[in-house]
């Protein structure tokens, strides 16, 4: 039996001419709109909240040579400006909503380095003692070494380096407790009062004033020391929150069980390794720092006499 070749114009004859080409017009079509969407643009990162942020970088070795090479005043001024930026190129992104993921992360990181810097300086200088830069420097080293784990045990898998440092992918939420607030201002009002503490007791229109105010050398020295107590306390209790207070860190996911463990491993890393740093500022304090001011108030006795 012959099979007849079908007719023109039949339905497989339509099927055999434009199967072929129906799929490729609408994937033509479709190429420049998945190109637009696959091309993300650059975030404007010039403007002047970051401008300034990036100034605050710059202030923080600034201020460290200015220090180490006795100029006060001058250090004093940067740290002011340093201070007075912080608040203002928050208040401008904010304001005209010039917010960008870099501006994000280094506002943070200027805060820190001028803290860090500062904080080294001035005990080196001695002007903070050695066992009050030891809790200040080991809290937030804690914090950071906490911050690694939570970070690496909550993302997601696969665990790969690049997902590690990829943000857009959140596993955790850090939530500053209310001390840890409080402690950060004390902190600036103390290396602001220190930096500010040579530029008073140096001119004498100054010291007429402290003076007046029923204010000695002594007196403020004395004051200064108290207030140094009292940071070294926020700043232990601080660092000490984040090992107790389980709602500081939040870990993002659906396993509860696992959530749990992870946040009572960080929890004990916290409060091993920052343990360890309160007891060793109380050596400290009770050794090196205690000669020093042993040593100190010998000479200001001998200057007295002389």
């Amino acid at each position: 039996m012959a099979i007849l070749p079908p007719k023109p114009g039949t339905a497989a004859t339509t099927t055999a001419t434009t199967s072929p080409q129906s799929p490729i017009k609408p994937l033509t079509a479709a190429i420049p709109s998945l190109l637009k969407k696959s091309l993300r643009p650059h975030e404007n990162i010039y403007n002047l909240p970051n401008f300034l942020t990036v100034t605050r970088l710059f202030a923080a070795p600034a201020t460290a040579y200015l220090i180490l090479h006795s100029q006060h005043t001058a250090a004093l001024a940067l740290f002011t400006y340093a201070g007075i930026t912080d608040l203002v190129d928050g208040y401008l992104a904010r304001r005209w909503k010039l917010q960008t993921v870099a501006g994000s992360v280094m506002d943070p990181m200027a805060d820190k380095a001028l803290m860090i810097v500062v904080t080294v300086t001035l005990a080196i200088k001695g002007a903070l003692p050695l066992y009050l830069a030891t809790l200040i420097l080991g809290r937030d080293g804690c914090l950071a070494l906490a911050a690694i784990y939570y970070r690496y045990a909550s993302l997601p898998s696969p665990k790969t380096f690049t997902r590690y440092w990829d943000f857009s992918l959140p596993s955790a939420e850090v939530h500053p407790t209310t001390v840890s607030k409080y402690n950060t201002f004390l902190q600036l009002v103390l290396i602001g009062s220190t930096l500010a503490l040579p530029v008073l007791t140096a001119q004498s229109h100054h010291l007429g004033i402290m003076h007046d105010l029923g204010l000695g050398g002594l007196d403020v020295h004395q004051g200064m020391m108290y207030f140094q107590w009292l940071v070294a306390g926020t700043t232990a209790w601080s660092g000490l929150s984040y090992a107790f207070l389980k709602n500081a860190v939040t870990i993002l996911g659906d396993d509860e069980a696992l959530k749990a463990k992870q946040g009572a491993r960080g929890r004990a890393i916290i409060g091993m390794v920052f343990g360890s740093v309160v007891l060793a500022s109380m050596y400290l304090a009770g050794t090196v720092d205690e000669q020093k001011q042993n040593l100190k108030a010998v000479a200001d006795d001998s200057e007295g006499r002389a």
